[in-house]
């Protein structure tokens, strides 16, 4: 049964940071592209985040560069999200996904259909 489990959301005041979590079990974690996405009520869902297979080559999206860091432990199957400075915009639902249809580090720009598999999400709260 595949999974991807996020944990780590929370509230918190501007300017401090929050670390996501991500775990994954039931695939080939090392094998896939793996992103982060977020969304607020009545927006589209954005990804901000991504990194490649082998190489762990990472990819941010202009709003989060700078202040998130995206990193992967391939042994334990994570993916984890470290959000610094974060600003009371950063407010949303966040998610993991994973897709195998792309190796290269930039797959957060990709069409969210192509992505196989999707946690339940994590809610982060920025107040200001």
């Amino acid at each position: 049964q595949v999974q991807l489990v996020e944990s780590g959301g929370g509230s918190v005041q501007a300017g401090g940071s929050l670390r996501l979590s991500c775990v994954g079990s039931g695939f080939s974690f090392s094998r896939y592209c793996m992103a982060w996405f977020r969304q607020t009520p009545g927006k589209e869902r954005e990804g901000i985040a991504s990194i490649s297979t082998y190489a762990g080559a990472a990819q941010y999206v202009d709003s989060v560069r700078g202040r998130f860091t995206i990193s992967r432990d391939k042994a334990q199957a994570t993916l984890t999200l470290q959000m610094n400075s974060l600003k009371p915009e950063d407010t949303a639902m966040y998610y993991c996904a994973a897709t195998r249809m792309y190796s290269g580090s930039k797959c957060y720009d990709k069409p969210q259909r192509d992505f196989a598999y999707w946690g339940q999400g994590t809610q982060v709260t920025v107040s200001s």
